[in-house]
């Protein structure tokens, strides 16, 4: 099944910098855990080229550099690789078609805006961004500037998930009642010590437009080169409210995703979220315009992050382990499932690869994306308000509520602007 986003044909001509048969160089910006993930994933779809990298800290230079270069190295292709302290100068390349967005969520809108401005093509790492008002913000500039767009949320070109999604469209099991979608708890406070920043780190860069925390370790994972010691675990900063969204952005991403593509409110969103411990609610519950609720609430004894659809006359699970129904009548007739395809996933990064040959939506676009975030940030709202909050799909606005509207942007620091 392909999503009906993937068939849509943008409304606009524009000739892509290489021809449909040549080939497509694209630069990344941020080098960690993820970016070579996604390394290994581009680096394997024919008419690719990867030809730089930017990142503030030197060592993930220094290894993005010898990745790829031993990669193009087995197979005697001669392609210039250079890396870059400063993404503009990526940025500024006429000879770089797309980039990879996969830095830490607090960069991702402005970086996302100077890749519009500059007629890239984006593949941008979940969610794609900090705040509702940068979300909007960069859904408008990809149409502004006619570029594609692509959210890196691979559930989507999962079969089991769009399998699951197809029969909740179809009613297969009577019409949706609720879903659960599990990701996780919100965001913590920053407490970690400080450390002694690397040497070869810039950390005042590594802020950018955030306000100012201590370094830790965990916000950046150590790597060595000689010997090779690669991340040991994802970094932290999506865990603490001063840095990231917690599970519910980090998770929500994935999994809220899900469950709003299964209420088609893919283009919408919810009216109401709902904190747990408020009046008896015992998990984070949003309310949907048709009455459907989606709560982040574990559907089995494992905590197990995934997704399950209730419907009148029966239900439908889905995770990255596999599929379960209440009939197996409702199940595919083939289970594919690769477990270490979300990291590397090819026919999700396939999917924009083809989007930019072709000039048309891919399987999620910018606006998915969007409402994506935009769905988790206001589970972090009521959270931090411990009361129910009242949401304009339409609009993208709090409904009479300034003291939530002070959550929807974070100023800007360092001279940086939106």
């Amino acid at each position: 099944m392909v999503g009906a986003a993937g068939l849509t044909l943008m409304p606009w001509s524009k000739a892509l910098a290489a021809g449909a048969n040549d080939t497509i160089r694209i630069g990344f910006i941020g080098l960690g855990q993820q970016a070579m993930n996604l390394l290994n994933g581009f680096s394997q779809i024919k008419g690719v080229e990867i030809v730089a990298g930017a990142d503030c800290y030197g060592v993930k230079r220094e290894r993005f550099e010898l990745k790829v270069n031993e990669f193009y190295k087995a197979r005697k292709q001669k392609v210039d690789v250079k890396t870059y302290k400063d993404y503009r100068e990526i940025i500024d390349r006429k000879d770089i078609d797309a980039v990879v967005i996969a830095t830490p969520d607090h960069w991702h809108a402005i970086m996302a805006i100077d890749a519009c401005e500059a007629g890239k093509d984006i593949y941008q790492e979940k969610p794609i961004t900090f705040t509702i008002k940068e979300s909007i913000m960069v859904a408008a500039a990809v149409r502004k500037h006619n570029v594609i767009f692509a959210t890196g949320s691979q559930q989507r070109s999962d079969s089991n998930y769009q399998h699951a999604v197809n029969m909740v469209h179809r009613e297969a099991f009577g019409k949706l009642t609720k879903v659960n979608a599990y990701v996780g708890p919100g965001p913590d406070p920053y407490n970690l010590p400080e450390e002694e920043v690397p040497a070869d780190l810039d950390w005042k860069q590594w802020l950018g437009p955030m306000p100012y925390v201590h370094y830790n370790k965990a916000l950046n994972p150590p790597i060595t080169l000689n010997p090779e010691t690669k991340e040991t675990f994802w970094a932290r900063w999506r865990y603490y409210k001063e840095t990231g969204g917690g599970f519910t952005c980090d998770w929500g991403a994935h999994n809220f995703d899900i469950g709003q593509w299964g209420l088609k409110k893919d283009h919408s969103g919810p009216v109401e979220v709902i904190p747990p411990g408020y009046k008896g609610t015992q998990f984070l519950t949003y309310v949907y315009d048709n009455g459907v609720t989606m709560t982040n609430e574990a559907y089995d004894d494992k905590n197990s992050r995934g997704v399950k659809f209730w419907g009148e006359d029966g239900w439908i699970e889905v995770s990255r382990q596999g599929i379960w129904a209440s009939d197996p009548a409702l199940l595919p007739e083939k289970e594919a499932v690769d477990a270490g395809m979300y990291e590397k996933s090819s026919g999700h990064l396939e999917n924009f690869i083809n989007a930019v040959r072709m000039r048309i939506d891919p399987i999620v676009p910018v606006e998915i994306g969007a409402r994506t975030a935009i769905c988790s940030i206001l589970g972090n709202v009521a959270y931090e308000l411990k009361r129910p909050v009242a949401w304009s799909p339409e609009q993208q606005y709090f409904i009479n509520d300034p003291e939530a509207e002070k959550f929807y942007h974070r100023d800007y620091e360092n001279g940086y602007k939106l």
